[in-house]
This record gives C-alpha cells, structure tokens and sequence, in this order.
C-alpha cells in the first residue's frame, strides 16, 4: 500500500513538472522552481482577470454655479397676422391668389365689381375740366375789367363782378377736383391690397360674391418677423429678464436644438394658468419656421447658488426610491468602484445637481455603470 501512494506522489509531480513541453526526470522538483512555476500562474490568472474587467467612462465631480432649468411649451406666430376686408361693398369680380401664396406689399388681391363707380368718375371728370374752364375765363374777363378800369371806361363795382366771378369759379374747381379724388379713392377700394408682405393662410370669398365693408375675406400672414410665443409660470416672473438663457426646439427637428433670446416680456399674468407671456426670437438659419409650429423651450435661471454637480449619465434609479452612483475608490490600484447614494438637486445642460453624497474631486462612473458590483475592478477608459 505504501509503494503505491509513493508511486502516486510520483506520477502528480511529475505531471506538474512538465513546463513548456520538457519533461523532467522522475524525481522530486526544487522548491524553487515549483515557486517560480505557480508565480508565474497567479501572475497569468491576474492579467485574465483584469483583461475581463469592465471598461467604464468616468468624469469628476466639480463645483459650479447651480442654474433652474424651467421646460416650456410654445408656438411659433408672426408679429403680423391680418384678416383683410374690403372697404366698399361690392360683387367680386376677381380672386388673384390662392392658400399658401407668397405676396409683396401692394399686391392686387382681390378686385370688385366698378363698372358702374368708373362711370360715375368720368362724368366727374368732365365736370372738372368744364369747371377748369369756366375759372380760366373768369380770369381773362377779369383782366380785361381791370384794364377797363385804369382807364375809366367801367366802373368799381364792375370790376369788384368781375374778381368775385374768378373767386367763385376757383371754389367750384376746387369742389369738383375733391369729388373727382373722392370717387378716384372710391374705385381703387374696389381692389383689395395687401398692406404688407407675406403669405396667405385662409381664404373666405370666391368670384361672384357679394362682400361687405368688415367682412373677412383673406388672412395674411407675414414672414418677416416671425417669433415664439411662450406661456411662463409666475412664479418666475421675477427671476426672468432679456439675458435670460433659453434654448428651443422645433417639434419639427427634434434633433436641433437653437438659442433663443429673450425680446419681449409682457406683464400681464393669465388669471386662468396663472402663467404670462415671453415673445422669444430664434435664428434657425436653414431650418424654416412657418407661424403655428409647435415648440419646447429651457429656460435656465440663475439660482445664484454654487454647488457640487455631476454629468446626468452617472445617476442610477431605483424603482425603492434610491438614487446612487458609482464612484472610484480614491488611491486604488487597480481601480475599483464603491456605490454612493445620493440626493439629487436642479438638472441642467446634461448636469445635475448633488446635494449630498458626493464631493468635488469625486471620480464618478459616467458609462458603463449598468452592472457593476461592489469593490469590483474596473479598466478607465478616459475622463470627460
């Protein structure tokens, strides 16, 4: 029995005294080199350990400034909007555009029925010119009457006819100019014009209607100084001015994000939200607003408060209510993680806010935070 435990020895240090394909003799190995052999083993199973270990992206804790990010939602209008009617009653005769048109200032809209107002503008023309005549020829008998005069051939009051005649004539052209100008005035009203550029968003008329004075007939709705219009709690009435920061995003491109500034801030509060209004104007450079849009904003105010704050991305919840994090442990080598609860403050520009938990200085896990475990080793892949 004893030779064949012996003989047992024998064989399992033999198999282990096999290094690199050699095969030593069938004898008891030295110390030393079943030492050097089993270093070099830890060694290898420390470096698989480590190639396994998890890559995370991390960033540092810092103190800055604390800002209230507020979210609103807006929409965008035209500083013009215009529902056009005639000023006369009338037949339409004519309906030059359609929705969706492009015009210009003075553009010729829709005409109405004049036949009957032209006719009447040319008999008052004629009557002009035939008053025009009249007081040319009161003029010429009245030089005549004065030269008359001078040489004593008719008397005062003649001549005194004579300058009342020039007087009364000139009044009566006046008269028939001004009606003539009126009627003039009469016929162009019967084309409707568009009093400022932009485009036509609804149309209420077609061609052989009769309109009246006030009645809608199209909208116009300008282009040139579009604006986003935004319902802002009150209690934030106090705390916004024109260098407020506020960011915007068109439904439309919910991947584009703009600047907007602040041009407007009307103080009138809508009893009914207990809101008010901001007007805000954006550059959207290629990205065209159309008046109606549906837009999200972040207003970001100034607390005035300086606090410890960390990038979104490294906060984990819980669905029993914790908030954590996981941070590096500080001096460790290699580096492992510990997770932090936390409580969390204001969010802002992809930050949030720490209240307590973590410090500045504080190396904070940002990716890969998913499926760590405690004390577990990590592989830092760079700081952000």
């Amino acid at each position: 029995m004893h030779k064949l435990i012996g003989a047992a020895r024998i064989s399992r240090i033999s198999a282990c005294g096999r290094i690199a394909g050699a095969s030593l003799p069938q004898h008891r190995l030295p110390v030393a080199v079943l030492a050097t052999a089993l270093a070099i083993m830890s060694a290898g199973i420390s470096l698989a350990a480590a190639d396994r270990s998890p890559l995370v992206a991390v960033s540092t804790a810092q103190i800055d400034t604390v800002i209230k990010q507020v979210p609103l939602t807006g929409t965008v209008t035209s500083a013009r909007v215009a529902e056009l009617s005639a000023a006369v009653s009338g037949q339409v005769e004519a309906v030059n555009v359609e929705v969706g048109d492009r015009v210009e200032t003075g553009a010729a809209l829709i005409e109405l029925d004049r036949e009957i107002e032209q006719l009447t503008l040319k008999a008052l023309r004629a009557s002009t010119r035939q008053a025009r005549a009249e007081l040319a020829d009161a003029r010429r008998r009245y030089q005549d009457a004065k030269r008359l005069r001078e040489q004593k051939n008719i008397s005062e009051n003649e001549l005194r006819l004579r300058e009342a005649e020039v007087e009364i004539d000139g009044a009566t052209l006046k008269q028939k100019q001004a009606e003539e100008q009126r009627q003039q005035a009469r016929v162009d009203r019967h084309t409707l014009r568009a009093p400022f550029s932009g485009v036509i968003s609804e149309r209420m008329t077609e061609t052989g209607e009769w309109i009246e004075p006030g009645s809608p007939v199209l909208t116009l709705v300008a282009f040139d100084d579009l604006r986003i219009e935004f319902r802002v709690p009150q209690e934030f009435y106090a705390s916004i001015n024109p260098q407020s920061a506020l960011s915007v995003t068109l439904d439309a491109l919910p991947e584009r994000e703009f600047d907007g500034t602040i041009v407007a801030v009307v103080p009138v509060s809508d009893a009914s939200s207990r809101t008010f209004l901001i007007h805000v104007k954006v550059d959207a450079g290629d990205a065209h607003l159309t008046p109606g849009m549906s837009v999200h904003g972040k207003l970001k105010l100034t607390t005035g408060r300086q606090g410890v704050v960390i990038s979104r991305d490294a906060i984990l919840r819980y669905p029993d209510g914790r908030v954590t994090v996981w941070v590096i442990n500080p001096g460790s080598e290699p580096p492992t993680v510990a997770e932090q609860r936390v409580t969390t403050g204001h969010g802002f520009d992809g930050l949030i806010t720490i209240r307590e938990g973590i410090q500045a200085g504080d190396v904070i896990v940002v990716r890969g935070n998913e499926s760590l475990h405690e004390g577990q080793q990590v592989r830092v892949q760079r700081r952000e």
